[in-house]
């Protein structure tokens, strides 16, 4: 046996022991979030108000829209100083339209502030629990099955700790 034969046979022995001694969990986080009644309640809670905020986004687009047909039903009456206001206050109106939407949809509107506040104290308290959970079993890796972006493509249920970690939330086999 050459040497360089005999370097790759005791790296490959290094990998499969080292890979041996590792131990993995999968996790369906949606599975695991859908049995949790506070998430249910906060997803609730930011739907209405997303509703609400869209009506009131809708209701300015509507007046800016009713502003406009007005205007070109008119316009043939109206004075250019006359046309000029009209025109100005429907894109104040647009613009009031586009202010609203961005304070409340934007990237760090009130909706994004809103999620933040209501998800992140459950998706902490659902990390400290997968954390006891793999500091008790000497897990390495846990893995989100639930994630398109894991890449699973087959998944031991023997190593799925969603019932143990809803039952560890104090939500039981449900």
């Amino acid at each position: 046996m050459t040497m360089k034969k005999l370097i790759a046979l005791c790296l490959v022995a290094v990998f499969a022991i080292t890979a041996h001694a590792q131990k993995f969990a999968l996790l369906d986080m949606e599975y695991v979030l859908s049995n949790v009644p506070a998430y249910e309640r906060a997803n609730e809670q930011l739907n209405q108000v997303s509703k609400k905020w869209q009506a009131e986004v809708e209701a300015l687009n509507t007046e800016a829209a009713t502003m406009y047909k007005n205007y070109q039903n008119e316009v043939v009456f109206l004075s250019q100083e006359q046309k000029k206001k009209k025109q100005e206050a429907i894109m104040t109106k647009e613009k009031q339209a586009a202010d609203l939407k961005r304070k409340y949809f934007g990237p760090e509107g009130e909706l994004f502030k809103k999620r933040t506040s209501l998800i992140t104290p459950i998706q902490d308290e659902i990390y400290n629990a997968v954390k006891d959970i793999a500091d008790q079993r000497g897990y390495s890796l846990i893995i989100d099955r639930s994630s398109s972006t894991a890449g699973i493509i087959y998944g031991s249920p023997k190593v799925d700790i969603s019932n143990e970690v809803l039952q560890k939330l104090g939500y039981g086999n449900q």
